[in-house]
Formats: structure tokens, sequence, C-alpha cells
């Protein structure tokens, strides 16, 4: 039975993964809470509360064996199985994604694209075909596909959902700056750039706004 955890726990479990992942071979093979936190800017309660959701590695005075704490946080992110998913949109953004070879790492394949405008389709530059949205349903449905990433403008996003759930999909990675409409039973992720650069733009107010120590 998994463990319960929190989506903040769970947002930074692929921090701490990618930390990992990219420590020397040649580093210690242990890591404590302390020293993970310490890297990534966590406290060490919190790291160790975050880890014990996912690893039961952890000892006292010793931490965690670094390589088997980097197969459990795959295993429960679901890193060590591929999950295919399509992409709808291939412009600059779509395009960008669909070459992007990093995903494998995170258990993500995209299998192809879809676009309407005739003159995107064919092999893109990665190899991947981009197909028209006729051939979407067909796909998804005979390669049990159950991943959509939507990269459109905002007026076509809502229909690109209805298209992918109505092909059988059960998460969409969104993209495009709307509020999407799906089932219950769909999960929807969105990747809100404005709200992001909202954050940031606030807290470079906010910092430059401080009084200077003399």
């Amino acid at each position: 039975m998994a463990k319960a955890i929190s989506m903040q726990a769970l947002q930074r479990l692929p921090l701490y993964l990618q930390y990992l992942r990219s420590l020397p071979a040649e580093n210690e093979t242990n890591i404590s809470a302390k020293a993970l936190g310490n890297a990534l800017g966590f406290g060490e309660i919190q790291v160790r509360k975050d880890l014990s959701s996912v690893s039961d590695g952890g000892k006292p005075k010793i931490g965690y064996l670094t390589a088997d704490l980097i197969r459990d946080i795959e295993s429960f992110l679901g890193y060590d199985n591929v999950n295919d998913a399509v992409l709808v949109g291939a412009g600059k953004l779509g395009k960008a994604l669909l070459s992007y070879q990093g995903f494998r790492a995170y258990g993500l394949n995209i299998i192809a694209a879809f676009d309407r405008n005739p003159e995107a389709l064919g092999k893109d530059e990665s190899g991947k075909q981009i197909l028209p949205l006729s051939k979407m349903e067909n796909l998804c449905r005979r390669m049990k596909v159950e991943i959509g990433i939507i990269t459109v403008p905002a007026p076509e996003a809502q229909g690109v959902c209805d298209a992918l759930v109505k092909s059988g999909i059960k998460a969409i990675w969104n993209f495009a700056p709307t509020h999407l409409k799906a089932p219950k039973e769909i999960m929807v992720k969105n990747e809100n750039m404005a709200a992001s650069l909202a954050v940031l733009s606030k807290s470079l107010a906010k910092k430059e706004n401080m009084p200077q120590q003399i």
C-alpha cells in the first residue's frame, strides 16, 4: 500500500532525484537528509519527512545509500516505467518538447505530435511524426496512450482537450494559458508561465524595495 504524500512533497521529489543523479560517481555512496537539504535549500526535517514517504532505507548517522535512494524515488514517481504520450500543437514550443531527449529519464516518451496545419505535417527534426488531428484517436487507442500534451494557442486548447478525452487520454499536461474543463476522472496539470512570471516579478520587486543594510 502506497504511503500518503502531500502535493508539495511530491513536487520536491524530482528535485531530490535530479540532484542525486548529478552527483559524481566517485562521491560517497551515502547521503544524509541534512546534506540533501543543505544542497537544495530545504530543512533537514522536511527532507527526512519527504523521503520517509518513498524509502525505508535511511539510517541514523549513516543516511541513505545514494543508489538505493535514487531507485526508490524513481520507482515511487513511476520513472522506471516509461509512459507514452502524444503532443498536440507543433509550433515552436511543441517542437522543442518533441525534440527534448531528457523526458525518457523521467518516464515520458512522446511518440508523435498532431497539428491541423498541413504545412507542419511530416517528420520533425527529432525524427518523430507530426500527423493530422484526424488520426489522433485511432493512434491513441491502438497504442493505448494515456498522456496528452497541449501546446496550442489558448482559443484552441479546449477543443484539443475534448479531442484528447475522446481519444482515451487519462492525463493532460497543458501549456496553453487557459483553464480547461475536463471530466473529473481526467488529470490535468497546467504549466502557467504567466503565473510563474508574476511570482518572479513580484519577488524581484519585493527584494529591490527592501531597505539596504549599511
